[in-house]
């Protein structure tokens, strides 16, 4: 068994790097998956189903279930489409998991308009788009009496938590989407809905762009950048061992689990080594039981 068997899952962006990892990831453990992937280029350009396919058929070559989905997350009835192809297949929807997005680095003083919109519009519209299509259907599901374990993953960065230079519209947008976290989950939670985000550091098509000496695979040892070595703590976080757990930000690297502290670094663990799915409950407990009381949201 699995610590998610029979979760319904969607993963935005789920046809490479993060968003693959995290789809191969939550079949192992049981879940059923949506992989939405438009099958675009890293500026956000064109259109490839077959990118989401290869993922769905490698998770069903493994003995998983899965479709592929190839709407956009930014448009609005694309967004419901997303959720209505989990519900078709599978019947239910039980996490969504944020993490499409693309990138157009430019050094503030070069940034154009454009440029910026284009960011906004996947990041924060997309993650909008998703997630309220998503609560108006756990949100009537409520409303009927019936039971919601639901989960929200987002995702944000180190850039949208610290800033990075050459990624002010990234990074804008990473750190609206924190905020927005903090608010889903202040709201949600009657809903019986948690909503936390993940600051994810690996080797993908965007890190490899703007920072390739650091994400290069080494020769031998851990390969700290390795996208599987996120993937098992954002299946933690959409298993029903995360109940309760909501409004959290948590940076995943290599062998780092770190719980933020609003804007300050939180307790982490570092086991030097790719974290196992079983091994990944009794470490955020460690976390949680060590992170000091947090400010109130506001309107709380």
């Amino acid at each position: 068994m699995g610590i998610c068997d029979g979760r319904v899952v969607i993963i935005t962006g789920a046809g490479r790097g993060l968003g693959r990892s995290y789809a191969l990831a939550f079949a192992a453990e049981g879940a059923k998956v949506v992989v939405n992937d438009l099958g675009a280029s890293l500026a956000g350009m064109g259109r490839d189903l077959s990118t989401a396919q290869a993922v769905v058929d490698e998770i069903r070559a493994s003995g998983g279930e899965a479709v592929a989905n190839g709407d956009d997350v930014a448009d609005w009835d694309g967004a419901a489409n997303i959720i209505r192809t989990a519900v078709d297949a599978f019947g239910t929807l039980d996490v969504i998991v944020n993490n499409a997005g693309m990138v157009r680095d430019r050094m503030f003083v070069s940034a154009t308009v454009e440029e910026w919109d284009a960011t906004m519009h996947v990041h924060l519209r997309g993650h909008f788009c998703v997630g309220r299509h998503a609560v108006d259907f756990w949100r009537a599901r409520t409303k009927a009496g019936e039971p919601v374990d639901a989960r929200i993953i987002n995702t944000t960065s180190g850039a949208g938590l610290q800033g990075s230079v050459g990624q002010s519209a990234y990074s804008a947008a990473k750190g609206g989407i924190a905020a927005l976290t903090l608010v889903q989950a202040a709201e949600l939670a009657r809903y019986g809905i948690t909503a936390n985000a993940l600051a994810p550091a690996a080797r993908t098509r965007m890190t490899e762009q703007a920072f390739a000496a650091a994400m290069k695979k080494p020769e031998t040892g851990f390969d700290a950048q390795d996208p599987d070595n996120v993937a098992p703590a954002v299946v933690w976080l959409g298993s029903a061992l995360s109940r309760g757990v909501t409004g959290c930000v948590f940076e995943l690297n290599g062998g780092v689990i770190r719980l933020e502290n609003g804007w300050n670094d939180g307790p982490a663990e570092d086991k030097g080594a790719r974290w196992e799915p079983g091994e990944v409950d009794s470490v955020m407990q460690r976390l949680l039981a060590a992170r000091p009381a947090q400010k109130k949201v506001w309107g709380t």
